[in-house]
């Protein structure tokens, strides 16, 4: 909304009292064409800052690559069909204080790890890229969620240490699954907010005894967002969960400003 001109300034020997009222009454008003003028200050100052919007080839961009994570991770070409069937069970409610709601919590957690859905469905462009070692697997998704979306996720995860510290599930199979989720040791401090996680589970796999642990870790960059799942039977490398988490969240931020993430960011950290 622009501003009313100052009042013109007029010669009072020049006018009269009637003239010099109705000169007030128009540069107050709407309709004079001094009022509807911008003044320069309102012209020079910068338009309300908006979020930028994730693109295609940025989510690509911001796609952490096997020299972010170091090691001995290769490039996986089948991430998007990963299931890990350790995942896998239906929660038993009656061991929870607040039945319902806090085995509706744990049951989210298992599904979504399963299906790869810990940030739901992208409202714009998205991505994701698979890495393994041995017997882990690192899956790095990456998109464009609304910072509303983003948020709330993150705070449910936050609660789920304490919803789900510990928790049993009956597999399709009919055994038992005991699962635990705890904080993650000491997070990496990364984007405008973030959630971390270690879950573990322990149960049978081709009807051997098997434990899979897993780092959870999710982060905010503006109205963006990006997933990190890190581990497997083999157990779990924490540094690359927070290599993945550190510098996901640096290419994040360097494509939503415009910028082209190096292409070996590890090299200058």
């Amino acid at each position: 909304m622009t501003r009313p001109s100052r009042p013109a300034r007029v010669l009072a020997t020049a006018l009269v009292a009637g003239t010099l009222l109705a000169t007030a009454a128009c540069s107050d008003g709407s309709g004079s064409p001094e009022a509807a003028a911008v003044s320069p200050a309102a012209e020079d100052s910068p338009a309300p800052s908006r979020t930028p919007a994730l693109t295609g080839p940025g989510a690509q961009a911001a796609l952490i690559t096997p020299a972010d994570i170091e090691d001995d991770w290769q490039l996986a070409n089948d991430a998007a069909t990963w299931r890990n069937q350790m995942l896998v069970g239906k929660v038993d409610v009656a061991q929870f204080l607040n039945a319902k709601s806090d085995a509706a919590d744990c049951q989210r957690l298992l599904d979504s790890l399963y299906s790869d859905t810990l940030l739901g469905r992208a409202t714009g462009a998205s991505g994701l890229r698979g890495f393994t070692s041995e017997e882990s697997r690192l899956l790095y998704q990456v998109g464009d969620y609304g910072q509303p979306t983003m948020d709330a996720t993150i705070k449910w995860l936050k609660k789920l240490p304490s919803e789900c510290s510990q928790f049993s599930a009956t597999a399709s199979d009919g055994s038992k699954r005991t699962v635990q989720v705890v904080e993650y040791k000491e997070p990496p401090k990364a984007g405008d907010n973030l959630a971390a996680l270690t879950v573990t589970v322990q149960g049978t796999s081709n009807g051997q005894p098997a434990t899979t642990t897993l780092d959870v870790a999710v982060l905010r960059v503006g109205a963006s967002g990006a997933a990190v799942t890190n581990g497997g039977l083999s157990g779990v490398d924490h540094d690359s969960t927070a290599l993945a988490v550190q510098n996901g969240a640096k290419r994040l931020k360097d494509v939503l400003s415009g910028k082209t993430p190096a292409p070996l960011p590890s090299q200058f950290d």
